[in-house]
């Protein structure tokens, strides 16, 4: 199968999901195989909502509208031109994926496609649904993808590669279980945002959405703010109160009591405002319903900080601060060239031929 194949599938593929990545579904005309899959994946999104109560249809279909706008053959064709995408010999390469927010590691299973290689999947319970029906989507519309494509939920075997992303206590099992195979192991890392004070009302809503979206439950979600001494915490909380309605969901609702809950017994100090507490703290993971922050002094200090924290860091949202920041709003949309803790998976998967 020639490159060109492999991205006209997943351009067609980005073609049929965009019937389901706005807030009405609705079926297009001109859509390949639609009568055969556009009212089962109706239903798939229905079954991985009542499996998963973190996986409401907005953040299913926010997800689905982030791979609407990469696959495109643009992104697709500019994605791919620095490399030399040459496959001498498939490899079989397994992924074994993370479940926290909708399709978090079909960027690893395009990849591994895409450069031709096959592709053994082991996906988290809880997000089981939507990629196995994706992929019956894709054999159909390339035929040649048939045979390349293995989900299982057993032990992992036979492969010659791995792509693994756990919690930083798997993430030390799959370093050990894994040290004979070329792999790249992912754990916990979470981001950040560095605030000025300087910052605009839209500059701050715009930064709800990289604190909320999938309930900040995703590593490029907002967990730690810097701040500098004497900030106005007013400003910041009247950019958070459009996302108020979020403590309408029972689950995130139930994290938000228990948290603040303990924070009370425990006599910490924190500030609230009926759906998101923000609390002093160094560390970087922050639970559910949650902001830590610190205060800094020096701006080049802060900046020797994060830079020596590099490995617990996935995004750095501010304005004009440090290189590679990342915009306010913008950390949920990452292009297919921003890789996950900055290791290129193209590269490691065109040197395992």
């Amino acid at each position: 199968m020639q490159l060109q194949q492999r991205i006209y599938a997943f351009v067609k593929l980005g073609d049929f999901l965009s019937q389901f990545s706005n807030e009405v579904i609705q079926k297009k005309d001109n859509i390949e195989h639609n009568e055969l899959f556009f009212e089962g994946f109706k239903h798939q999104l229905k079954l991985a909502q009542e499996h998963n109560g973190w996986f409401t249809i907005e953040n299913i279909q926010f997800a689905l509208k982030g791979w609407v706008d990469a696959l495109t053959h643009d992104n697709l064709t500019k994605w791919l031109t620095p490399y030399n995408m040459v496959t001498n010999t498939p490899k079989q390469v397994a992924i074994i994926m993370a479940g926290n927010i909708p399709l978090v590691g079909f960027h690893d299973f395009l990849s591994v496609l895409i450069t031709g290689h096959k592709v053994l999947v082991k996906q988290s319970s809880n997000d089981k649904h939507l990629l196995p029906y994706l992929t019956k989507y894709l054999e159909f519309v390339e035929p040649d993808f048939k045979g390349k494509i293995t989900f299982t939920e057993a032990k992992i075997e036979k492969f010659d590669a791995v792509i693994a992303t756990g919690s930083n206590n798997t993430a030390r099992y799959f370093e050990y279980y894994f040290k004979g195979k070329p792999s790249i192991i992912r754990n916990n890392r979470n981001s950040v945002a560095v605030l000025t004070g300087k910052e605009t009302e839209a500059d701050l809503k715009n930064l709800a959405e990289d604190i909320f979206r999938y309930y900040g439950l995703g590593c490029r979600n907002v967990s730690k703010l810097f701040l500098p001494k004497n900030y106005n915490f007013d400003a910041f909380f009247n950019g958070m109160y459009h996302w108020h309605p979020i403590i309408d969901k029972a689950k995130y609702a139930n994290n938000y009591d228990y948290n603040k809950a303990v924070y009370l017994m425990s006599e910490f100090d924190m500030l609230e405002n009926g759906f998101l507490m923000i609390k002093e703290d160094q560390s970087y993971a922050s639970p559910i319903a949650t902001v830590f922050y610190e205060y800094y002094e020096d701006a080049n200090q802060l900046k020797e900080r994060l830079k020596t924290d590099n490995d617990q860091i996935q995004c750095i949202v501010s304005n004009g601060f440090i290189e590679k920041e990342i915009a306010f709003g913008a950390t949920q949309k990452p292009q297919l060239w921003d890789y996950a803790d900055s290791i290129d998976s193209i590269e490691f998967l065109l040197t395992i031929s």
